[in-house]
């Protein structure tokens, strides 16, 4: 009975990681097609072809460049304690 128990668990948790791992696969999928569905038109605009390995490091290369931007936009603070000769800050 024991035995049966532990195996039922464990074949219960590898489904689980299965799904788990299809469903991730699917976002990555979803996420690609956007940067693609974004991008793409303004590499074709540049002179790459649609499809070849130019036109896929494009892509790529505007959603980074993108995403650089979103993130250094960001607004940060910073925050410093300490005493006269010792000052420690952080930056968020």
């Amino acid at each position: 009975m024991r035995r049966q128990l532990l195996l039922l668990a464990s074949l219960v948790t590898l489904l689980t990681g299965c799904a788990t791992t299809a469903e991730r696969a699917a976002q990555m999928q979803a996420e690609i097609d956007e940067m693609v569905a974004i991008y793409g038109p303004a590499c074709e605009k540049l002179g790459f072809q649609n499809g070849t390995d130019p036109w896929r490091n494009c892509v790529l290369g505007l959603s980074a460049q993108k995403t650089r931007e979103r993130y250094l936009s960001a607004p940060r603070t910073s925050s410093c304690w300490g005493h006269r000769g010792f000052y420690s800050c952080s930056v968020f």
